[in-house]
């Protein structure tokens, strides 16, 4: 019942407001007051909408200015990694005959190349003796060991890097196994 007496409520206003300029007047009035109230809304969203990609695009400004040498860095890890395998193979009489200048070098330049590493945020991952992490170590075999819990890294064959906390080359490792 109560329906019924809303529609006629309704039907007997639209009767009345044909003839009643006020009444039209109102209800034009509660008309634009209504879009004036959604335009408020769409405005308000779109200025969030603004700010959101403001932020956005401040965020992947300070990412690129971050990590914008990181395909140098990658690049200079490989020339690292064949000064060090350089330098494991040098017998220990080299170390002390003629060629110990030209092995110093390589010493120090490996010396600087780490400080380097060091004030850019170049940071080794740690891998042996660890659980393996797949978010930075790639595990290359398997290695069958009474000593080590299965999933242990227990051999590095080349070190990992990240740069300023981002994964820059995964460690590739050899973890335990059951035997």
């Amino acid at each position: 019942m109560t329906e019924q007496n809303h529609d006629d409520t309704e039907d007997l206003r639209e009767e009345t407001a044909e003839g009643s300029p006020e009444l039209q007047e109102h209800d034009q009035l509660a008309q634009l007051q209504e879009e004036l109230e959604e335009a408020k809304q769409r405005a308000l969203y779109a200025a969030a909408e603004v700010q959101n990609v403001r932020r956005r695009l401040e965020q992947e400004k300070q990412d690129a200015t971050k990590f914008a040498v990181s395909n140098f860095a990658r690049d200079i890890l490989a020339v690292k990694d064949h000064l060090e395998r350089a330098l494991d193979h040098v017998p220990d009489e080299a170390r002390d005959g003629r060629a110990a200048k030209f092995i110093e070098g390589i010493e120090a330049t490996l010396r600087e190349m780490e400080s380097i590493f060091t004030r850019q945020g170049i940071e080794r991952v740690a891998a042996k003796g660890l659980e393996l992490d797949p978010n930075v170590h790639q595990a290359m075999i398997e290695i069958p060991s009474d000593d080590a819990e299965p999933g242990t890294v227990i051999e590095e064959m080349q070190p990992g890097y990240t740069l300023k906390g981002r994964l820059l080359r995964p460690a590739m490792v050899g973890v335990a196994r059951k035997p």
